[in-house]
């Protein structure tokens, strides 16, 4: 016997195989005086064992002189397994230890009841929110509707949290906390207008949280989820969390926590998280308010790495169970309580909105005036720009970053809040093609002499008027240079031939980028901080994608649901094969 521990009633015995006939007359003792009582067990675990064996156990039950045996095979390794013998008598559960423990012999398991889900995949512990950065579906990297992030995106130019411990001080998303944050601010949007999809319930005491919510159509055929799963419940009470999924007939699917990734359990398990978090944090709550509001990629940022700091250490008790008799009579329904908020957003949307400011026409000159954007009327200015545009014209913002998918209008933005705000668009720079060292201005050959001739960029810089760089993280940084002092609080340029060129009140700067494609950069810091207003150009809708084709192309319109059958199926090929190319609305046109 290498080994004994003995508490209360149970025998817990290491043994070396083989095993001797003294420890065995042991083993078999122990068996033999086991009484009638209730939690009475031995465990006998076998060290250099021939085969996958780790331990042999038995409990005599209640019903009399009848023993349960239970066999671990791999225990403590990947995949364990655990089979189980039910109800046989004295001397053949002694005798089946002999052929184990003496002979190195296991029995027919084909005979035997596989108890494996039930004991080691039904409840696990885990850390979740660090598991959640190793989990990624197979079928696409990129976070459902997450503004073009993918799973594992860098996004420090973003957010950095006060107690990020990362080894480079990064910030990184992950999508299955991704996913859920953008799901569950979706439910909470819909119930804010009146079309609820789902709630989440808080106890009394506030020491506990249930989610019940239907799964959007949308989400199955896009592969987020499992396709049979038409319904989450989850359960979150202290550091214990349950949760379920449901077919469309409300039928529990079969699960364990061993299918962690099959039937995505992450999803349910951080929105009831982040019901918790809504409830229970003052500092949390406006942040997704806010976001629920007008999302865009910074707050999404922000709500998803607060979230991850703060429980990042914890560690959860995972169960998967039937939930569909929780009963939450009592408990703080979140769709209620929103119901006075609602009604006073009503009234305040009824209020009129402030009209969108213009520069006065004496601001620029008639050659000026000309160049002011005229777009067609399918062109309409997003409300989220109004204030934009109402700061450009008062000078609360010189510079605009625009950023977002391909193919997502963000050159027209300029335009609108250049047409809407009176402002002449002096130049549009193509950074992939056009920027070098002579965006300023060159010397070039001029009768018998050289001259430096200005650019239109120069030209507004002295006169005034806004330029548009196209695809600022494709340029080399050293062509950049000059912004820094441009948009600096004292901002001037100093030109080629030695003329320092200062900043004209009515100069105004647009950018726009796109994020994560092949070819682009991560923008200077310093230039990045220089943009006083970011705005997020969200992936267009198929409304807004069909009123664009049928104003520019009429023939389309009778096939346009053909068209962007076609167009979301090469982008989901493109986005799981992550091929180095960009489909937008754009190639539809």
């Amino acid at each position: 016997m290498a080994e004994e521990k003995t508490e209360g009633i149970g025998y817990q015995k290491e043994v070396e195989y083989p095993c001797t006939e003294e420890a065995f007359a042991e083993l078999s003792g122990i068996i033999a005086g086991m009484r009638d009582l209730l939690g009475e067990y031995l465990v006998t675990e076998l060290h250099g064992y021939p085969s996958q064996l780790s331990f042999i156990q038995t409990t005599r039950t209640e019903a009399g002189d009848r023993y349960l045996i239970e066999l671990g095979l791999d225990v403590g390794k990947e995949k364990p397994q655990m089979f189980r013998l039910a109800e046989t008598e004295q001397e053949n559960c002694i005798a089946l230890f002999r052929r184990v423990c003496m002979e190195g012999k296991l029995p027919d398991l084909a005979e035997w009841e596989d108890v494996t889900r039930e004991i080691f995949y039904r409840h696990i512990t885990l850390n979740l929110f660090k598991t959640a950065y190793k989990v990624v579906r197979e079928n696409s990297s990129e976070i459902h509707q997450g503004f073009g992030f993918k799973h594992l995106s860098d996004v420090t130019q973003y957010y950095v949290h006060p107690d990020n411990q990362s080894a480079r001080g990064t910030t990184t998303l992950c999508q299955p906390i991704g996913e859920a944050l953008i799901l569950f601010t979706a439910m909470l949007r819909a119930t804010a207008k009146g079309t609820p999809f789902g709630d989440f319930y808080v106890s009394g005491d506030g020491d506990a949280v249930f989610l019940d919510v239907a799964v959007p159509e949308e989400y199955r055929v896009s592969g987020v989820v499992d396709r049979r799963i038409f319904r989450y419940r989850a359960l979150s009470e202290g550091e214990e969390l349950k949760m379920a999924a449901y077919d469309e007939k409300d039928k529990l699917l079969e699960g364990d926590m061993e299918h962690l990734r099959l039937l995505y359990k992450l999803l349910p398990s951080f929105m009831v998280l982040l019901g918790r978090e809504l409830d229970s944090n003052p500092e949390y709550r406006p942040i997704l308010e806010r976001f629920m509001d007008g999302p865009v990629a910074d707050t999404f940022v922000n709500l998803h790495e607060d979230f991850y700091q703060n429980h990042k250490l914890e560690e959860y008790g995972l169960e998967y169970t039937d939930l569909s008799e929780t009963d939450v009579t009592g408990w703080r329904s979140w769709a209620e309580s929103y119901a006075v908020i609602r009604e006073n957003k009503a009234a305040a949307e009824q209020k009129t909105e402030a009209p969108v400011r213009r520069f006065p026409a004496s601001a620029f000159s008639p050659e000026q005036r000309a160049l002011i954007p005229r777009l067609s009327a399918e062109f309409v200015l997003p409300e989220n720009l109004v204030s934009v545009c109402n700061a450009v014209t008062a000078g609360d913002v010189l510079a605009v970053l625009f950023h977002g998918p391909a193919g997502t209008g963000k050159t027209i933005s300029c335009k609108l809040v250049a047409q809407s705000t009176g402002l002449p668009l002096m130049e549009t720079v193509n950074c992939t093609e056009n920027l070098d060292e002579f965006v300023l201005g060159k010397y070039i050959p001029q009768d018998d002499r050289i001259v430096f001739r200005e650019s239109y960029v120069t030209k507004a810089i002295r006169e005034g008027g806004a330029v548009v760089f196209e695809e600022i993280n494709f340029a080399k940084p050293q062509y950049l240079a000059f912004l820094n002092s441009l948009l600096d609080d004292n901002g001037f340029v100093r030109l080629d031939n030695g003329e320092l060129v200062r900043r004209n009140p009515n100069f105004r700067f647009f950018a726009t980028m796109n994020m994560g494609y092949f070819g682009t950069k991560e923008l200077n810091q310093a230039l990045y901080n220089r943009f006083s207003a970011i705005v997020e150009v969200a992936a267009l809708s198929d409304e807004a994608i069909t009123r664009m084709l049928t104003a520019r192309v009429p023939e389309c319109a009778p096939m346009v649901g053909k068209l962007l059958g076609v167009y979301h199926k090469i982008k989901k090929k493109v986005e799981a094969e992550e091929l180095d190319v960009v489909i937008s609305p754009r190639n539809l046109e």
